[in-house]
């Protein structure tokens, strides 16, 4: 491979890595019978990675009894769901029930852009 073709691969590759590149998660805590959780995955789960809100705050699941000890909550988490804004294993924002789909869309968007930094994508 010459140089030029090594050097735009390369280029290629990083500048693909930067747009997918993001600080924060969001992380959706459930549970095993909990009818807005279903509600939430048919409404909402199969097009959130799709979005922008996805792509500023990919969502990570974990279960309401199990919960993980990478992130340090503000509180435990009680009612499911419950989407909180994480960085660095740190809660940064938190958004408790889901009340359907344009209340989901519009809060989410408020607490993305509260912590730009920490959900911008670069790109």
């Amino acid at each position: 491979m010459t140089a030029v073709r090594f050097y735009f691969l390369s280029a290629l590759l990083s500048g693909v890595f930067a747009i997918s590149a993001h600080a924060a998660q969001l992380v959706m805590v459930e549970q095993d019978g909990c009818h807005w959780c279903a509600q939430w995955n048919k409404e909402i789960a199969p097009a959130y990675p799709n979005t922008t809100e996805g792509q500023r705050a990919p969502l990570r699941r974990v279960d309401l009894r199990d919960l993980p000890d990478d992130i340090v909550f503000t509180s435990k988490p009680v009612f499911t769901p419950t989407f909180v804004l994480v960085e660095d294993g740190k809660e940064l924002a938190r958004l408790e029930g889901y009340a359907g789909d344009q209340f989901f869309w519009f809060l989410l968007g408020k607490m993305l852009d509260a912590h730009p930094d920490a959900t911008q994508v670069n790109q």
